[in-house]
């Protein structure tokens, strides 16, 4: 579990300065209280609820957050996320804070439970990428997960990830696979996983065994082969297809029989879910 309450205090931080909320501040006195309910404008799925009370405190302890929805709950024009109490400047301070952070998130979950939809009775995995915001892969991955999708590593350090760069430096597919399983000594983990680019390369790649072999930008036609060929001889390795996956495509890919499908897309590109705050 990772701690959000360095994220929250830059997320604040970043939006109060040294002055803090000027205009709630001249027009509210500090002990006005007041409520305000957070609620979805839109279809979605939901992400990032479990910011909403520990976002608020760091703002004014005194804050009561009574929550109507948990991450990974769909969402519908006018549902209510949750009811906040407390000081109106409080309440004012930390608005758009924690709507930027549900919006993004939240938007997140969307496209990935709509992708996931897509290869709903296939065996294949939906999985995000490092291809996240600074300072926000945690949230980021998190939302993929309530979105019903999977992660793939979390960062350089989890994972043995061999791409084309380390590929073409090391001088081939079996040089950089050799060393990779040089540093693992035998054991089962770190996983192993090369990126390869033609059949060739894939070949090579199984020959070896890795624990998985990312099939990157390939047509239809050639993951087919390359799923056919896996099955036949070497079952263990898991197959993983990966560039520019959209909706357009992921169906087809899914069918081929591959294992895992990787989409930079759900963090990079998601459209933000429209969430408001609003006083009663």
């Amino acid at each position: 579990m990772f701690d959000i309450i360095p994220i929250l205090k830059n997320a604040l931080e970043e939006d109060l300065g040294s002055n803090g909320d000027i205009t709630s501040m001249a027009i509210f006195d500090e002990r006005d209280k007041g409520e305000a309910l957070i609620r979805s404008k839109q279809v979605g799925v939901l992400s990032g609820e479990t910011l909403i009370k520990p976002l608020f405190e760091l703002v004014d302890t005194s804050v009561q957050v009574e929550s109507y929805c948990t991450d990974g709950e769909a969402l519908e024009p006018g549902k209510v996320i949750c009811k906040v109490r407390g000081s109106v400047r409080a309440i004012l301070t930390g608005e758009r804070t924690i709507l930027n952070l549900l919006q993004h998130l939240s938007g997140i979950a969307t496209m990935t439970a709509g992708m996931v939809k897509l290869i709903t009775g296939s065996k294949c995995k939906l999985l995000d990428t490092r291809k996240t915001t600074p300072g926000l892969r945690a949230l980021e991955k998190a939302a993929v997960l309530h979105g019903g999708g999977y992660n793939h590593r979390f960062g350089l350090f989890d994972m043995i990830l061999i791409k084309d760069t380390h590929v073409k430096r090391a001088g081939g597919v079996r040089k950089a696979l050799k060393k990779a399983f040089l540093l693992r000594a035998g054991k089962e983990k770190p996983l192993i996983e090369v990126e390869v680019q033609s059949i060739d390369e894939f070949n090579e790649a199984l020959a070896l065994g890795p624990d998985r072999i990312m099939l990157d930008n390939m047509t239809l036609e050639n993951i087919e082969i390359c799923v056919t060929k896996r099955n036949a001889v070497a079952s263990k390795t898991k197959l993983e297809a990966s560039g520019n996956i959209t909706s357009v495509t992921i169906s087809s890919i899914a069918a081929t029989g591959i294992d895992f499908v990787s989409c930079g897309s759900l963090t990079h590109s998601a459209p933000a879910i429209d969430i408001n705050l609003v006083m009663i």
